[in-house]
């Protein structure tokens, strides 16, 4: 199980200079971002530590977010891409895992049969309301805008993803699925080598993750000092591999909890 964030050692926490963080309910607190939140992104930069978003949010969303939030880039759509803002160029830099863009537009051919499909097959699922701004994934609402589905009926969307050949991930709100082999931390390899001129290997002891859902189990299982909200307990038994430690306050709270005991090991350094 999971300690207590207040017992990750205060070396370590001195030693982070980067910080990775899902959205959804993890910088949101029922589906909103506080200002606690933004303000702690805020004081992470201003003191050093980056902040990079990795969500399984659309496109749309992270080129808002690149360009508007005091953030060194975002990974979107479960891995699908990566957006970064070079102010100095004034341009949106964006990196793809499959960089075809004949490709990519191949795959949402076969997602868009597949959006016809799986809603059909679920009763009470829909396609979500940020579809139209994804670009690599289909997304399958399951309780943000529809009324909550059972987790029999969630599996049902993962197990149609796949029998079509598509990976699949669920979040609290939706299933995603794509067609290709990439996931959050495949993705973080290429921003950490491309864009960071790091290797993440080498660097995972100075980097902390924060989560707190089955799509971002491949963070939690890789990095050492991975972070929970204490919103993590809605998936039960469902995460396959835990965070070190967890917060003891949920959301967007639980990531301000992060940021405080990091910039307080800082500043005692």
């Amino acid at each position: 199980m999971p300690l207590p964030l207040v017992r990750m050692p205060r070396q370590i926490l001195a030693g982070i200079d980067i910080v990775l963080t899902d959205i959804d309910d993890t910088l949101t607190h029922e589906g909103r971002l506080p200002a606690v939140t933004y303000a702690a992104i805020e004081r992470l930069a201003a003191a050093g530590i980056d902040v990079v978003p990795i969500t399984g949010r659309p496109a749309g969303w992270c080129d808002l977010i690149a360009r508007q939030w005091p953030v060194r880039g975002v990974i979107g759509e479960n891995g699908a891409f990566f957006f970064a803002y070079d102010a100095g160029a004034r341009r949106l830099v964006r990196r793809y895992w499959k960089q075809d863009p004949q490709v990519r537009a191949a795959d949402r051919a076969r997602l868009a049969e597949l959006a016809q499909v799986i809603p059909a097959a679920v009763p009470g699922s829909a396609i979500a309301t940020d579809q139209f701004c994804r670009e690599a994934d289909l997304a399958i609402d399951f309780r943000e805008d529809v009324a909550p589905l059972p987790w029999a009926a969630v599996d049902r969307i993962v197990e149609l993803f796949e029998a079509a050949g598509a990976t699949a991930k669920y979040s609290t709100a939706h299933v995603n699925g794509w067609f290709g082999d990439w996931d959050k931390l495949a993705m973080t390899r290429i921003f950490f080598a491309e864009h960071l001129g790091r290797d993440l290997d080498a660097s995972r002891d100075r980097v902390a993750f924060i989560g707190d859902s089955p799509n971002d189990v491949p963070m939690f299982g890789f990095f050492p000092h991975a972070v929970g909200v204490a919103n993590l307990d809605f998936f039960g038994d469902r995460l396959t591999a835990l965070p070190a430690y967890v917060t003891t306050a949920r959301g967007g709270h639980g990531f301000a909890e992060l940021a405080d005991a990091l910039l307080a090991a800082r500043s005692a350094a």
